[in-house]
């Protein structure tokens, strides 16, 4: 019986450590052939960072990882892509300062892993974009950016209008790089909870695809009938599907 990844929203421990995996892989092929700039909102624990770690794994390369799942024959794995990774999940913010640093400590991680050495680390526009070119240039493959919880810093705030607007503002100030940086960006996904803030903060970004409510992405998170009981079978055995059924059946994104 394998283990359940309770928790757990990264590929390599699911995979290596032997966990049930619902095999999402499809998808990150998917949006790679159909586009470049995605949005994708979803309530949380439905996977979504796990899906942001799939899309990095299969970006850099890391073709070990997928030999028993769908992606595996339809990838070039062949290259290797620089990936930025911002997350937002974790703690909380209170005050722009507070975002203001996250966001550095956020690039600095990155840039640490790509090795690379930036030379204003303290102006985040200039700091964020540098990260973007000179990972192109390093890696000589458009640069990969998934930006995890994008809205999380705001609802953090979201009691108090006035904090809420100026982390609001600190965030403009991040993704309004990525319009400016398009020659050298491959793909980009940003994932939320919320939908409200889409407009204001991405203004630039008209060209981002917004897979919140499209059919044939409306699995790419969470889980449906047939495969909780495909992958989950052991821990099935004299449960009641109907009881199942009856807690958790209905979500759904204008799809399956």
């Amino acid at each position: 019986m394998k283990k359940l990844p309770i928790g757990i929203s990264n590929l390599r421990e699911i995979i290596e450590e032997g966990y049930a995996y619902v095999d999402k892989s499809r998808f990150v092929h998917d949006l790679d052939k159909m586009g470049k700039y995605y949005f994708l909102s979803r309530p949380r624990r439905f996977g979504k960072s796990l899906f942001i770690d799939t899309l990095k794994e299969a970006f850099e390369g890391n073709k070990e990882l997928f030999s028993n799942l769908w992606l595996h024959a339809h990838w070039d794995w062949k290259k290797h892509y620089p990936v930025i990774h911002i997350s937002f999940g974790g703690g909380v913010i209170r005050s722009r300062e507070e975002l203001d640093q996250r966001i550095r400590d956020n690039l600095y991680t990155n840039e640490t892993n790509l090795g690379i050495t930036s030379r204003q680390p303290n102006d985040i526009p200039g700091y964020f974009g540098e990260l973007i070119r000179n990972s192109a240039k390093k890696y000589g493959l458009r640069t990969v950016i998934l930006i995890d919880e994008y809205d999380k810093p705001i609802l953090d705030n979201i009691s108090d209008p006035s904090r809420a607007q100026e982390v609001r503002e600190g965030l403009k100030n991040l993704y309004s790089v990525v319009k400016d940086s398009d020659a050298n960006i491959r793909f980009a996904l940003l994932t939320g909870v919320s939908k409200f803030s889409k407009v204001s903060l991405f203004s630039g970004l008209n060209n981002l695809t917004d897979i919140t409510l499209e059919f044939e992405y409306s699995a790419i998170c969470g889980y449906s009938e047939t495969e909780m009981t495909e992958v989950f079978s052991d821990y099935l055995v004299n449960k009641s599907l109907e009881d199942i059924r009856r807690w958790y059946n209905g979500y759904a994104w204008l799809g399956q």
